[in-house]
C-alpha cells in the first residue's frame, strides 16, 4: 500500500476492483502481524458477521501470522472500508 498517499492508493484501487470484478463479488484480503492474539482478535471483529472465510497460518519460527479472508462483499466502496478499519490496527501488513 502506498503509505505516502492513501488517498491516492485508495482512488486507485476502487477504479481497478470497479473494471476487474462483477459486484457483489468474493475479495481476498491477505494480512500479516506478529503472533499477537489482540491484534488478530481485532481483525476477526472487522469481519464478523460478515460470512467471511479466514485463514490463519503461522511463520516457521511463529512470530508472524499471516490471514487471509475471503469475503463476498457488494462494492469495491466496503472493500476499501474494511481495507481503512484494518489500517487503523497498529502494525499490521496489509498485501
Amino acid at each position: 500500500m502506498d503509505e505516502n498517499n492513501p488517498v491516492e492508493f485508495y482512488k486507485k484501487l476502487k477504479e481497478q476492483l470497479t473494471e476487474t470484478s462483477k459486484w457483489p463479488s468474493d475479495y481476498l484480503y491477505k494480512f500479516i502481524v506478529e503472533t499477537n492474539t489482540g491484534k488478530i482478535d481485532k481483525i476477526n471483529d472487522i469481519f464478523d458477521n460478515t460470512g467471511a472465510v479466514i485463514n490463519l497460518k503461522k511463520s516457521k519460527n511463529g512470530k508472524y501470522t499471516s490471514i487471509s479472508i475471503t469475503v463476498n462483499l457488494a462494492s469495491p466502496d466496503q472493500v476499501i472500508e474494511k481495507y481503512k478499519k484494518v489500517g487503523e490496527i497498529e502494525g499490521v501488513i496489509s498485501l
